[in-house]
Protein backbone atom coordinates (compact mmCIF):
# COMPACT_ATOMS: atom_id res chain seq x y z
CA UNK A 1 0.00 0.00 0.00
CA UNK A 2 1.21 3.46 -0.85
CA UNK A 3 0.87 6.09 1.50
CA UNK A 4 0.51 9.61 -0.32
CA UNK A 5 1.45 12.77 1.55
CA UNK A 6 -2.02 14.80 1.68
CA UNK A 7 0.36 17.86 0.21
CA UNK A 8 0.49 15.88 -2.81
CA UNK A 9 -2.99 15.73 -4.13
CA UNK A 10 -2.93 20.31 -3.49
CA UNK A 11 0.57 20.50 -5.06
CA UNK A 12 -0.66 18.29 -7.82
CA UNK A 13 -3.76 19.60 -8.77
CA UNK A 14 -2.19 23.42 -8.78
CA UNK A 15 0.32 21.61 -11.07
CA UNK A 16 -2.66 20.98 -13.52
CA UNK A 17 -4.28 23.59 -13.27
CA UNK A 18 -1.49 25.74 -14.10
CA UNK A 19 -0.81 24.01 -17.27
CA UNK A 20 -4.38 24.02 -17.95
CA UNK A 21 -4.62 27.75 -18.14
CA UNK A 22 -1.21 27.69 -19.96
CA UNK A 23 -2.75 25.59 -22.61
CA UNK A 24 -6.03 27.56 -22.92
CA UNK A 25 -5.25 30.89 -22.33
CA UNK A 26 -5.52 33.27 -25.59
CA UNK A 27 -2.55 35.22 -27.08
CA UNK A 28 -3.13 38.29 -25.32
CA UNK A 29 -2.88 36.77 -21.63
CA UNK A 30 -0.15 34.92 -22.13
CA UNK A 31 2.34 35.01 -25.38
CA UNK A 32 2.05 31.50 -26.95
CA UNK A 33 5.98 31.16 -26.79
CA UNK A 34 6.15 32.13 -23.03
CA UNK A 35 3.28 29.75 -22.52
CA UNK A 36 5.12 26.71 -24.61
CA UNK A 37 8.55 27.45 -23.10
CA UNK A 38 7.00 26.87 -19.37
CA UNK A 39 4.96 23.79 -20.54
CA UNK A 40 8.18 21.96 -21.63
CA UNK A 41 10.13 23.32 -18.80
CA UNK A 42 7.55 22.06 -16.27
CA UNK A 43 7.46 18.46 -18.60
CA UNK A 44 11.81 18.38 -18.54
CA UNK A 45 10.89 18.78 -14.84
CA UNK A 46 8.27 16.03 -14.18
CA UNK A 47 10.58 13.67 -16.53
CA UNK A 48 13.64 14.12 -14.17
CA UNK A 49 11.83 13.00 -11.18
CA UNK A 50 12.62 9.44 -9.92
CA UNK A 51 9.95 6.61 -10.37
CA UNK A 52 9.12 6.83 -6.83
CA UNK A 53 8.44 10.30 -6.80
CA UNK A 54 7.04 10.29 -10.44
CA UNK A 55 4.35 7.39 -9.33
CA UNK A 56 3.73 9.63 -6.38
CA UNK A 57 2.91 12.41 -8.54
CA UNK A 58 0.69 9.98 -10.96
CA UNK A 59 -1.05 8.48 -8.35
CA UNK A 60 -2.37 11.96 -7.03
CA UNK A 61 -3.03 13.25 -10.55
CA UNK A 62 -4.99 9.63 -10.88
CA UNK A 63 -6.83 10.62 -7.54
CA UNK A 64 -7.76 13.99 -8.62
CA UNK A 65 -9.15 12.83 -11.77
CA UNK A 66 -11.45 10.02 -9.76
CA UNK A 67 -13.26 12.81 -7.78
CA UNK A 68 -13.37 15.58 -9.86
CA UNK A 69 -16.63 16.39 -10.82
CA UNK A 70 -16.31 19.32 -13.60
CA UNK A 71 -15.75 17.11 -16.64
CA UNK A 72 -13.61 19.04 -18.53
CA UNK A 73 -10.98 19.08 -15.58
CA UNK A 74 -11.21 15.59 -15.12
CA UNK A 75 -10.50 14.71 -18.60
CA UNK A 76 -7.53 17.39 -18.65
CA UNK A 77 -6.49 15.11 -15.31
CA UNK A 78 -6.85 11.64 -17.25
CA UNK A 79 -5.06 13.29 -20.27
CA UNK A 80 -2.19 14.79 -17.85
CA UNK A 81 0.54 12.25 -17.47
CA UNK A 82 0.30 11.21 -21.28
CA UNK A 83 0.47 15.12 -22.45
CA UNK A 84 3.34 15.74 -20.60
CA UNK A 85 5.27 12.64 -21.82
CA UNK A 86 5.26 11.05 -18.36
CA UNK A 87 3.76 7.79 -19.63
CA UNK A 88 3.64 5.20 -22.42
CA UNK A 89 7.10 5.66 -22.81
CA UNK A 90 9.42 2.54 -23.02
Amino acid sequence: MTVVDPLAPVLAGLLVDNIRFLDSCDDDEVGPDCAVKVMEDVASVLKGLSSEQLNRLLLAVEGLAETESDPVRREFLKAFPDACGLVGEA
